[in-house]
């Protein structure tokens, strides 16, 4: 059971690691702002999320599984919040050029 728990493990970590490389290469490659945090903050809050979710089965207790869980929770908020409030500024100075 613990080797199908360490796969399941290095597959989420893996498959994190690409939604983060993919929220990079969006970050660079797309044409405008309001696409580039799009692809930015979807990507990277996935891969967080598949990252913490393959991390869950390696903790060693509860409490730390729930630290897991409340920082992937505070990323969400922090980087949905972020991504409004650059939005928000892009588009103020959009409509006033």
């Amino acid at each position: 059971m613990n080797a199908v728990l360490d796969l399941w493990t290095v597959l989420t970590v893996t498959a994190g690691a690409i939604l983060f490389l993919a929220g990079t290469t969006g970050l660079l490659r797309f044409p405008d702002a309001y696409a580039r945090l799009h692809a930015l903050t979807k990507a990277d809050n996935l891969g967080l999320g598949l990252v913490v979710l393959g991390l869950l089965p390696q903790v060693d207790s509860v409490s730390a599984g729930l630290k897991l869980l409340c920082i992937w929770a505070l990323v969400l908020l922090s980087g949905a919040t972020a991504s409004q409030l650059i939005a928000r500024v892009l588009l103020r100075r959009d409509t006033h050029s």
